[in-house]
């Protein structure tokens, strides 16, 4: 018997479409692949997110977030700050951003923690997520950076933005979840491909999951017929 969770495997994975190479016809698949499996946010880049907004927002369950700061978070804090606003005010309803990577491995944890409040304080009720990108830190300073995240308001602790070649593992949920409250939450992203890893991961404590279209219509599917 499958679990309830898994039945409404959707209503846990945000497609997205934030490389660079994405073009309208990529978000158009996104788009049709929102309207018909409701999954429960869509991302773009900047650029993109008024087009995805004017043709999914309202038209399905699915939301539209906003991308700050993709892909290094080496963006100054007033241009964070300013891309929030600019995203929220499009009808954003949640907001990735990533963390000053290079502040974090330069020690310079004040100022990281006052990127990522900088944020959260502009988004007052929206949702943020913090993207770490896992894969390029150690487990120090991915507790470091979790631990942050969290004591500056952040939602949901993000692995990654899905740019770096390297995937999430289940050892990065597991040690993100062994230092953080229980009401923060944790958004796994970059290179899942398949169901058992998400399966995993879920075990684990992740709740969310950011996956791009086509590797998540092949774990919707699969999930149909999968047995646990």
């Amino acid at each position: 018997m499958k679990n309830l969770w898994l039945e409404n495997l959707c209503k846990v994975i945000d497609i997205s479409c934030v490389k660079p190479n994405h073009t309208l016809k990529d978000i158009d698949k996104m788009i049709a692949a929102a309207n018909k499996y409701e999954f429960i946010c869509a991302f773009a880049l900047p650029s993109m997110t008024p087009y995805l907004i004017e043709h999914l927002k309202g038209k399905t369950v699915t939301m539209v977030g906003g991308t700050v700061g993709f892909p290094s978070g080496c963006d100054t804090t007033e241009s964070k700050v300013f891309q929030a606003k600019q995203l929220l005010k499009m009808g954003c309803e949640e907001l990735d951003m990533v963390l000053n990577i290079a502040a974090l491995k330069s020690k310079n944890y004040e100022s990281v923690f006052k990127d990522i409040q900088a944020v959260v304080k502009t988004a007052e009720k929206t949702p943020v997520k913090t993207i770490l990108e896992v894969t390029l830190l150690t487990d120090e300073e991915i507790i470091k950076a979790s631990q942050i995240s969290e004591k500056a308001g952040a939602s949901y602790i993000k692995t990654g933005t899905g740019w770096c070649a390297e995937p999430t593992t289940v050892h990065h949920i597991k040690l993100i979840k062994s230092v953080i409250k229980p009401q923060t939450k944790i958004k796994a992203a970059g290179g899942i491909r398949n169901l058992d890893t998400l399966i995993e991961m879920k075990k684990a404590g992740c709740d969310r999951f950011g996956i791009g279209v086509d590797a998540a219509i092949h774990m919707i599917e699969q999930s149909k017929t999968y047995q646990l």
